[in-house]
């Protein structure tokens, strides 16, 4: 295991933020994820339940990769590398589509589906806007975090544009029930760790700070439970935004559609 770990790192030239490897993956993985977001509109619940499924187990192996990489290749095979639990605001749909791909009720998949379009696929934007934490010296792992967040804009314009997600405005306050229930399990781990190699899911350890800039100094300055509030504030503000200009955008575009058919 270990030679084959230390077999795939290869070194590459640490990508620059809005450099070329940035900008290209970026532009063509948009084109490649609208395309194919718009040829796979019109599934079926079941053949959708199938493509979450699968999207989350490619999700969950590139993740033991990912895991068994730094233990190997920075641990040495002897320390877990501990702050990279997954269980961050990004690595919950790996969880979530798997389980819709399970789970046959769609009323709750619906609240799932609006959870991974207001956050999810926002920070999937986020990231590849300022991708300075997705740019590392190993193609493997560059790689891995480029898919990774490109799949999750995948599944905001896919639930999107399949009119899974995003359809009425209550849906973005169901949602929160999700958000709420994440947070509280990234408490739970970042109290179990207590901060190990700066363990902090959701960024809002009470054990090691929180180095986003912004919240960095909120940490410092007010302690881990001003930067928790205002960090999920921050969260639930920014998947609003998301959620109800998209909407927005929806009831304009069904308005013009019923204008052009009545006239």
């Amino acid at each position: 295991m270990e030679k084959f770990f230390k077999w795939t790192a290869w070194p590459m030239t640490q990508p620059q933020s809005y450099g070329v490897f940035h900008l290209t993956f970026t532009f063509v993985g948009l084109a490649v994820v609208i395309l194919l977001a718009f040829l796979l509109r019109k599934l079926s619940n079941k053949q959708n339940r199938i493509l979450l499924l699968c999207i989350g187990l490619f999700l969950l192996v590139m993740e033991i990769y990912k895991q068994l990489f730094y233990f190997y290749v920075y641990g040495g095979g002897q320390d877990w590398t501990w702050w990279i639990f997954p269980f961050q605001l990004c690595s919950v749909p790996m969880y979530l589509c798997i389980f819709c791909g399970f789970c046959k009720s769609e009323r709750i998949n619906s609240v799932l589906y609006d959870f991974m379009f207001a956050f999810n696929f926002i920070g999937g934007v986020i990231t590849f806007t300022e991708p300075s934490g997705i740019n590392h010296p190993y193609w493997t792992l560059t790689l891995h975090a480029y898919i990774w967040h490109m799949l999750l804009i995948f599944l905001g314009v896919y639930l999107f544009w399949s009119k899974r997600a995003c359809v009425s405005w209550k849906g973005y306050l169901k949602s929160l029930s999700v958000l709420g229930v994440c947070v509280l399990i990234a408490q739970i781990i970042n109290v179990s760790l207590q901060g190990i190699d700066g363990t902090t899911m959701f960024f809002i350890s009470p054990y090691a700070p929180n180095n986003l800039p912004f919240f960095s100094g909120i940490y410092a300055n007010y302690g881990w439970i001003v930067n928790m509030i205002l960090f999920v504030l921050a969260l639930v503000l920014a998947g609003g935004i998301c959620y109800y200009l998209f909407y927005l955008f929806r009831i304009l575009h069904e308005k013009q559609k019923q204008k052009k058919q009545t006239s």
